[in-house]
C-alpha cells in the first residue's frame, strides 16, 4: 500500500492576503521607483547642457543622480502609499472581491490589514532613507560642483562646531603628522554657574593609531570667563581635555549645514545652539519633521483605505484625482507647519506633527463610519 502523500506545507499568508499584498506592492513599487526616474529625466533634460559646460563627466552626472535618489524617495513615500492603497482598494471594489469577502464573513478592516502593514513597512523604509538622504545629498552637491570636495590630507584656517557647544578655530591641520597648529577651543557660557571657557594652544598632537589617548595641547592658556571683569586664567605646558575628542579625520570633514545632518546630529546641534541663547525654533521643526514625514505613511494607509471604499465603483481617473489632491494638501500643510512652528505661533514639535494629527483624525472618522 503506497505511503500517503505528505500534507502541503501551510502557506504563510491566506490567498486573499497574498492577493492584496501583491496588488498593493505593484502600485507602490511603480510609484516609488518610477517617480525618481521621472524626476531624473526632467532634470537631466533641463540641465545636461549646464553640467557638461562646467566640465563635469557623464560618470559624475550619473553618479550624482544616484545619490539624489534617497531624498526623492523620502518625499514620495507618502504619495506612493496613498496611490497603492487607493488603487488596490478601488480595484477590489470594482472587481467584486470586496463584496465576496464581506459575504464570506471577512470584514473590511481584516481585508485591509495587509495594507496597514504596508504603511508600517513604508514608515520604516522612510526612516532609513531619511537618515541616508542628508549625506547622499551632500555628496551629490560635491559631484555637481555645487559644494567644494572635502580635503583629504590637510586643512587650513577653519572653524569646527563640535558637540557640547564647543567651537574650534584651527589655523592648520595635517593628517599625515596628526598635528594641529594655533588651536583655540571655546565654549560659550551663560554666567558663573556655566562659564565661558577658552583654551588656546600653539600646537596639538594626536597619538599613534594604536596608542590610547586623545589630543595633547602644548604651550597654551586656559581661561574661565565668569562674568563682567571676572576671569580666571592658567598657563600650561601640556594639557588634555575631554572636550577635544574628535579624530584628525573627523576634523577634516567640512562643516555641515542643518539640512545635511542626520536626526541625532541635528538634535545635538540644536542643543548646542539653545545653550548659547540662539533661536532654534525653525531647526526644531526640521528635526521633528524627520520623524513626522515618514510617519505619514502609516496615517495615509489608514486614511486612504476607507476613502477608496466610499466610492468603489469610481474609475482610475477618480483615484488619480484623489491621490493628487490629498498629496498636494499634505505637502502644503507640512510647508505651513514649518512657517507656523518657526514663527512661534505653535510649539515647533506640535507644528511638525499637526498635519499627521489632522489626517489621523480624518482617518479615525472614516474608519469608524466605514461599512465593514
Amino acid at each position: 500500500m503506497p505511503a500517503p502523500a505528505p500534507a502541503p506545507a501551510p502557506r504563510l499568508l491566506p490567498t486573499l492576503d497574498r492577493y492584496v499584498v501583491r496588488e498593493w506592492l505593484k502600485v507602490f513599487l511603480v510609484t516609488v521607483l518610477g517617480f525618481p526616474l521621472l524626476v531624473i529625466v526632467i532634470d537631466l533634460t533641463d540641465n545636461l547642457g549646464k553640467y557638461l559646460s562646467k566640465g563635469l563627466t557623464k560618470h559624475a552626472v550619473a553618479l550624482s543622480y544616484l545619490f539624489g535618489v534617497p531624498e526623492t524617495v523620502s518625499l514620495v513615500l507618502p504619495a506612493a502609499v496613498l496611490f497603492a492603497t487607493v488603487f488596490t482598494v478601488g480595484a477590489l471594489g470594482r472587481h467584486s472581491e470586496l463584496t465576496a469577502a464581506k459575504a464570506s464573513g471577512v470584514s473590511f478592516h481584516r481585508l485591509a490589514a495587509p495594507i496597514y502593514l504596508g504603511g508600517l513597512a513604508a514608515f520604516l523604509l522612510g526612516l532609513v532613507v531619511t537618515e541616508l538622504a542628508p549625506g547622499a545629498s551632500a555628496r551629490k552637491a560635491e559631484l555637481l560642483g555645487e559644494k567644494p570636495i572635502a580635503a583629504t590630507a590637510q586643512r587650513y584656517n577653519f572653524v569646527y562646531r563640535a558637540d557640547g557647544g564647543w567651537v574650534y578655530a584651527i589655523r592648520s591641520l595635517e593628517l599625515a603628522s596628526r598635528e594641529m597648529r594655533d588651536v583655540i577651543l571655546e565654549r560659550e557660557g551663560s554666567g558663573p554657574d556655566y562659564p565661558t571657557i577658552i583654551v588656546a594652544a600653539q600646537r596639538a598632537v594626536f597619538p599613534e593609531p594604536r596608542r590610547p589617548g586623545g589630543w595633547t595641547l602644548t604651550q597654551g592658556s586656559l581661561r574661565y570667563l565668569l562674568g563682567p571683569d571676572r576671569e580666571a586664567a592658567f598657563g600650561f605646558a601640556t594639557l588634555r581635555t575631554p572636550a577635544l575628542r574628535e579624530r584628525p579625520v573627523d576634523l577634516l570633514a567640512q562643516p555641515k549645514a542643518p539640512d545635511e545632518m542626520r536626526y541625532a546630529e541635528l538634535g545635538r546641534y540644536i542643543d548646542a545652539l539653545a545653550r548659547s541663547g540662539s533661536d532654534t525654533r525653525k531647526l526644531q521643526v526640521e528635526h521633528a519633521l524627520k520623524l513626522s514625514i515618514p510617519f505619514t505613511c502609516i496615517i495615509i494607509a489608514l486614511f486612504g483605505a476607507p476613502l477608496a471604499i466610499s466610492t468603489p465603483k469610481s474609475g482610475a481617473a477618480w483615484g488619480v484625482a484623489v491621490c493628487l489632491a490629498t498629496t498636494f494638501i499634505d505637502l502644503l500643510m507640512f510647508q505651513l507647519s514649518k512657517a507656523v512652528g518657526a514663527g512661534g505661533v505653535l510649539p515647533p514639535t506640535f507644528a511638525a506633527w499637526f498635519p499627521n494629527l489632522l489626517f489621523g483624525g480624518a482617518a479615525v472618522w472614516l474608519l469608524k463610519n466605514t461599512r465593514t
